[in-house]
């Protein structure tokens, strides 16, 4: 046994929510690569079909289960499709996430039911996702949630997306006590990664783009891909890290 295989995933069986595209698929495709099987939820039959079939296509066993996760039972549900069709579960990460309509909002000219939604999305599915896995564990495993370089430091024009995921990080502290020691829970902060959501929100679009890139200022010279965070993922999911809990890995590219 050599230290890669500390690094691989043979045999574990995951699931991905947000998993039909952007970061989520790259996720989901690298636990596959690494040895996962992997269930993908998000809203899109289609999108997760299609990513299911990429698994497949890995050689590993992809499944796909639609879900809204700020649904009332929906995650529950999955869970329970995962337990079954699976035969258990080693691995959840909470990866759905966002600005709900693609708007980045000043704190003080949010509306009621803006704030709600971003926290519904970003905060109660996740702390919900952590629960239900817990319960579907079975006592050993790892959950990693996805959080946001923009949980630290102030948010101009983005306070609910900011808030939402700085409290991600603390649930996610919080819940690797209450689940030690056979359940780690980790979480991956990106930075800024080329996704539609991404795009939707900055406007990263035509002569924008050099001046968003100019104004973002990454020290290692480019926005990062879905791969990026996935690589962190296996990492965090990996026997590599059996002993890391309670911790926020930044994947920024410097910020």
């Amino acid at each position: 046994m050599t230290i890669l295989d500390d690094f691989a995933l043979d045999g574990v069986r995951a699931v991905v929510t947000g998993g039909g595209k952007g970061i989520g698929r790259g996720i989901a495709l690298c636990l596959a690569e690494a040895g996962a099987d992997v269930m993908v939820s998000a809203r899109s039959q289609a999108d997760i079909d299609a990513v299911a079939s990429e698994i497949t296509g890995l050689g590993r066993q992809g499944l796909a289960h639609a879900a809204d996760v700020t649904g009332e039972g929906q995650l529950e549900a999955l869970g329970q499709a995962a337990t079954d069709q699976l035969g258990g579960i080693d691995l959840w990460v909470n990866n759905a996430g966002g600005l709900p309509d693609a708007t980045p909002r000043y704190l003080t000219r949010t509306p009621d039911d803006r704030w709600d939604a971003q926290l519904d999305l970003n905060l109660k599915a996740v702390w919900k996702g952590c629960v239900v896995a817990a319960e579907h564990l079975d006592g050993s495993g790892a959950i990693v949630n996805i959080s946001s370089n923009s949980a630290n430091g102030p948010q101009l024009k983005n306070g609910p997306y900011g808030a939402s995921k700085a409290a991600v990080n603390s649930l996610t502290r919080t819940l690797s006590v209450e689940l030690a020691p056979n359940v780690r829970v980790n979480a991956v902060s990106p930075g800024p990664v080329l996704t539609q959501n991404f795009v939707e929100s900055v406007g990263y679009e035509g002569e924008r783009k050099e001046m968003i890139d100019r104004t973002m200022r990454i020290p290692l010279g480019r926005i990062g891909n879905d791969r990026d965070i996935g690589g962190a993922v296996v990492f965090l999911a990996s026997p590599a890290a059996a002993w890391i809990t309670g911790q926020i890995l930044h994947v920024t590219g410097g910020l």
